[in-house]
């Protein structure tokens, strides 16, 4: 098998563009523009994005979770709180999130402060899973050294035996929401002059708090 010539690789972006003056004031705006436009166009995952910790060495880590929710307050997403991510954020209560939507040559960033959902936000959307989903909250130590998957499996039937078709949401299971303090939007362009459109949010916490948005060279 050849290996390929990742240096050579090359695409050229000419889906669309992004402009200040047909860009949203707002950024959650921008963002449900996009999102709509993703499904709409039938992108692959298009709720996953790539969420970015910090741990206590100061070492960053990143994995795929998924959206479970954006407005106002927020974009949500659901896991172990007893996770690396979880332990992470415990210790540094701040991440960044990113969605990457490939076929419209579109990726969409987000920083800032994370919170835990309330109690009744993680029940109410635990209850909309999957059985075998909620069952594997319970069975799964996640982030955790196991020795085989056979342990999963047995956790899952323990946990199918103990709580039967109605399973409680475990304690250590549950929901994040990071609140935006900036929001990067990029749509690939041709000869690499992308379009990046930022917002920042000023006077954060104060009445008189506003988005500013600025254009980024590529």
């Amino acid at each position: 098998m050849n290996t390929p010539d990742l240096a050579g690789h090359r695409k050229s972006y000419e889906h669309a563009e992004l402009d200040e003056a047909a860009a949203a004031g707002v950024p959650l705006a921008q963002f449900k523009l996009w999102m709509d436009e993703a499904f709409a166009a039938d992108v692959l995952e298009p709720t996953a994005m790539t969420l970015a910790t910090v741990g206590a060495d100061g070492r960053p880590s990143t994995r795929i979770v998924l959206c479970k929710g954006a407005d106002e307050s927020g974009i949500v997403w659901y896991t172990n709180y007893e996770s690396r991510k979880g332990q992470e954020l415990a210790v540094h209560p701040f991440a960044a999130l990113q969605f990457h939507w490939v076929a419209l040559e579109r990726v969409v960033r987000i920083e800032g402060a994370v919170e835990k959902t309330s109690a009744e936000e993680s029940d109410a959307y635990y209850a909309t899973r999957p059985l075998d989903s909620r069952l594997g909250a319970w069975a799964s130590p996640q982030s955790r050294i196991i020795n085989s998957r056979a342990l999963l499996v047995t956790e899952a039937a323990k946990a199918a035996a103990r709580h039967g078709l109605h399973p409680p949401r475990p304690p250590h299971w549950g929901g994040y929401r990071l609140v935006p303090q900036r929001w990067e939007f990029w749509q690939g362009r041709k000869s690499r002059l992308h379009d990046r459109l930022v917002y920042r949010l000023e006077d954060a916490g104060a009445a008189t708090a506003h988005w500013v948005r600025e254009r980024l060279a590529p």
